[in-house]
C-alpha cells in the first residue's frame, strides 16, 4: 500500500471549540475564510452544530470544521497522544499582514520559524493553538469574497502537529499504514507527508514525553480528528483492512456524513485519523453552489426532530 501514496492529502481537520457564534466570527470575520455548511454531529442523541469553513466551494484540504460545546459544558482536556496545533497556509510575504490584523483583533501572536518555515502562532477563543505558515506558490484558491484581501488569504491547511510520548511508534504507523514519508527532522519534531507532499499534506510531530495525557471525548478547547482524502471506496477498503492487519482492530466500520464517508482510526500517538471519501455533489448535495453555508441543513437523522433541534441549539447570527 505504501507505494501506492493512497492517503493523498488533508481533506478536514475538525475541532471541539466554545461557543458557537465565537466560533463562527472567529473563522469567518477574523480568518476570512467562507462559511461552507451550517449542519450538526451525525453522532449521538443531543444534538451539537457541526461548522463548515473553507475556501469559495469548500475544496479538500481548505477545510476547517467544528463542534461548539459549551451549550454541552464538556470540556475537553489538552495533553500529549493529541493532535495540538493546526498550521494554515499563507501566501509568501503575509505574515506582517496577518500579524496586524491578529493584533488589531486582540490576539497575542509570536513570529518564529520551524523546518525552514516563516510561522505566526496565536490561539482560536477555546485555546486551541493556530499556525499560519507562508508557503510559496500555493495553487489552492482562497476564499474569494471574504473581509481579507485574497493576496493575503488562506489557501487552506498546511499541516498539524501532534504531541506524542515518543516518536518510534508514529514513525512506524505513518511508514506503514497511512503512507507517509519522513521529510524532515529538527530535534525533537519529526515531519511526515502523505501523497504527493507539500502543503496540504503535511503531519507534525513532536515528542513531549512530560506532558500530561490528553482527553479523547468531545469536549471544548481539544482538536478532535484529522482527516484525509483518498480515491474511492476501494481504497478506502484498502487502508482499513492494511491497519486491521497491522493490528488496529478498532478501525470503524464505514460512517455516512452526508458530504462524504469516513472511517476512522485512533493512531499509536492518540491522535484520531479519518480516511474520507466526498461524495461527487460534495457540499451542493443539499444546497446550491451560491447558497452555500447561508443556511443550516439539517442532518436525515435529525430530519424528524427539525423543529426542536432548531429551538434547542444556541442562536447563530451569520451576517
Amino acid at each position: 500500500m505504501s507505494e501506492s501514496r493512497s492517503i493523498e492529502r488533508h481533506h478536514h481537520i475538525t475541532l471541539c471549540v466554545g461557543k458557537a457564534q465565537e466560533d463562527y466570527d472567529f473563522h469567518t470575520k477574523v480568518l476570512g475564510l467562507k462559511s461552507v455548511k451550517k449542519t450538526a454531529l451525525y453522532d449521538g442523541d443531543v444534538p451539537i452544530y457541526h461548522l463548515y469553513y473553507g475556501n469559495d466551494v469548500g475544496l479538500e484540504s481548505t477545510l476547517v470544521t467544528t463542534f461548539p460545546m459549551r451549550q454541552s459544558g464538556r470540556m475537553g482536556k489538552q495533553g500529549t497522544n493529541q493532535t495540538k496545533v493546526l498550521m494554515l497556509s499563507i501566501p509568501s510575504g503575509s505574515i506582517g499582514y496577518w500579524n496586524e490584523r491578529l493584533t488589531s483583533h486582540g490576539f497575542d501572536v509570536k513570529e518564529y520559524e520551524l523546518f525552514g518555515e516563516k510561522r505566526l502562532r496565536f490561539a482560536h477563543p477555546c485555546g486551541i493553538e493556530y499556525d499560519l505558515v507562508e508557503v510559496e506558490g500555493d495553487p489552492r484558491a482562497p476564499h474569494s469574497n471574504g473581509p481579507v484581501p485574497v493576496e493575503h488569504g488562506i489557501h487552506g491547511t498546511h499541516g498539524i502537529t501532534v504531541s506524542v510520548l515518543d516518536l518510534g511508534l508514529s514513525a512506524d504507523f505513518m511508514n506503514a499504514g497511512w503512507n507517509g514519508r519522513l521529510t524532515n527532522e529538527d530535534d525533537d519534531n519529526a515531519r511526515f507527508e502523505v501523497g504527493n507532499g507539500g502543503s496540504g499534506a503535511i503531519v507534525d510531530f513532536v515528542a513531549e514525553p512530560r506532558r500530561n495525557q490528553a482527553g479523547w471525548m468531545y469536549g471544548e478547547g481539544i482538536v478532535h480528528h484529522t482527516a484525509f482524502q483518498v480515491a474511492d471506496y476501494d481504497v478506502q477498503d484498502t487502508v482499513k483492512h492494511s491497519l486491521v492487519g497491522m493490528g488496529f482492530t478498532d478501525v470503524s466500520d464505514r460512517k455516512d456524513r452526508g458530504y462524504f464517508d469516513s472511517v476512522y482510526v485512533r493512531t499509536p500517538g492518540g491522535a484520531m485519523f479519518e480516511a474520507s471519501v466526498s461524495k461527487p455533489t460534495g457540499f451542493t448535495i443539499d444546497e446550491a453552489y451560491e447558497d452555500l453555508g447561508k443556511s443550516m441543513q439539517i442532518p436525515p437523522v435529525f430530519e424528524d426532530q427539525r423543529d426542536f433541534l432548531i429551538g434547542y441549539l444556541e442562536p447563530l447570527q451569520y451576517s
